[in-house]
């Protein structure tokens, strides 16, 4: 046995082990090497670090990442060339992917539709459960698109991969019965719910600005309308054009900006690092991003601050987190007060009874996408505000 069949034997019997593989998906990702879809360069991170990793120069260390069970970055800035800058694709942690596959509940003989074809080993995966012939995969970067393309003809299978703008979805080949998307979306395209036959379902991670993001699962009804809950951590790079803009704290909060000074009672634990709490607090604060920022190299030891910032109305808000009890320090600048916006949103969700974020749900219709908590007829209440700039 190579060390590549002995890495994806174990790799396989881990994921089953854990409860993540039914019988049949064990047997479907026993027949799907991962290392034949990666790419040659790649990237991991480590202890809040990302390093490279190239086949040729390390071979045994990008094996093994082939085969852990963590995601592997295969792209940095839409593959400018430059390997410097923000992660753009990747290939996902195996537990995630099978967790998406199991929501599919997907049968033999399916049509299916790719949103984000990346890698191809997604692809690869979806064709030896349904039939190759039922696959159609879309990607938005005509270099992956086809070096996927590639992979997925040497394992002798037929993949249709398109390129093109996944947020179109692909009409030629609908209507499909299943929709998945290997890209976070803030909005659900309607092309998908369009071409998804009756009583199909669509499976897209979705998120905000603030939380990225959770596992929502809709079903498309005859009326044209989708509905379903969210459930589940899957945080995936963004479809390219609903990304919120990237920007380091620096390029945000300027030396010579004023703001306003207040203080505070409450902790950042519960509206940033409790799932539930800040996946309801993103529902509410549309465009905002936080970022932590840590004295020195020991986080969790000392001194840090959040920073809020909201790249399209140039407002940030800084919240400093000193050793010992509270009050913490406030400074807002800017026409939206980000701070104020997420105490309120947080005193929402707590007032709401801190529900979980499975009791939380997203119709999708003709006109417009809304959340609801338990039933669609309770409507998530407005967002605090609406930014201009918002994709």
């Amino acid at each position: 046995m190579s060390d590549a069949e002995r890495l994806h034997a174990r790799l396989v019997g881990e994921l089953a082990s854990a409860g993540c593989l039914s019988p049949t998906w064990r047997e479907v990702f026993a027949q799907v090497p991962r290392h034949l879809f990666i790419p040659g360069t790649v990237w991991v991170e480590e202890d809040g670090r990302t390093s490279r990793l190239n086949r040729d120069e390390s071979p045994d260390a990008w094996l093994e990442a082939c085969y852990d069970d963590r995601p592997v970055i295969t792209q940095l800035d839409d593959g400018d060339g430059s390997e410097q800058g923000y992660w753009s694709s990747s290939a996902s942690m195996p537990t995630l992917v099978a967790m998406m596959l199991d929501a599919l509940d997907l049968e033999p003989g399916m049509r299916v539709l790719e949103v984000g074809t990346g890698t191809g080993y997604n692809a690869a995966l979806l064709a030896v459960r349904t039939g190759a012939e039922n696959v159609t995969s879309v990607e938005v970067d005509a270099a992956l698109a086809g070096r996927a393309r590639t992979s997925l003809k040497a394992l002798g299978l037929a993949v249709t991969v398109v390129t093109g703008d996944g947020a179109l979805g692909h009409r030629p080949s609908a209507p499909y019965d299943r929709i998945l998307s290997t890209a976070a979306v803030q909005r659900v395209p309607y092309p998908w719910v369009q071409q998804t036959a009756a009583g199909g379902g669509i499976v897209t991670p979705w998120g905000t600005a603030f939380h990225n993001g959770a596992l929502l699962r809709l079903r498309v009804d005859e009326d044209g309308t989708a509905s379903g809950h969210f459930d589940g951590n899957a945080g995936f790079m963004w479809l390219r054009d609903q990304r919120t803009p990237h920007g380091a704290v620096e390029d945000r909060v300027l030396p010579d900006h004023d703001f306003t000074e207040s203080a505070t009672e409450l902790h950042p634990y519960s509206p940033l690092s409790d799932f539930d709490s800040s996946f309801a607090i993103g529902l509410r604060v549309p465009a905002m991003k936080s970022t932590v920022v840590f004295d020195g190299y020991a986080p969790g030891t000392g001194a840090y601050t959040v920073y809020l910032t909201d790249p399209y109305a140039g407002s940030w808000a800084s919240w400093r987190i000193e050793p010992g009890p509270p009050p913490y320090r406030v400074r807002q600048h800017g026409p939206r007060r980000l701070f104020d916006e997420l105490t309120t949103a947080h005193r929402w969700w707590k007032e709401a009874g801190s529900p979980s974020h499975t009791r939380f749900g997203a119709t999708v219709t003709p006109d417009e996408q809304y959340v609801w908590l338990d039933d669609p007829a309770h409507r998530v209440p407005p967002p605090l505000s609406e930014p201009a700039g918002l994709p």
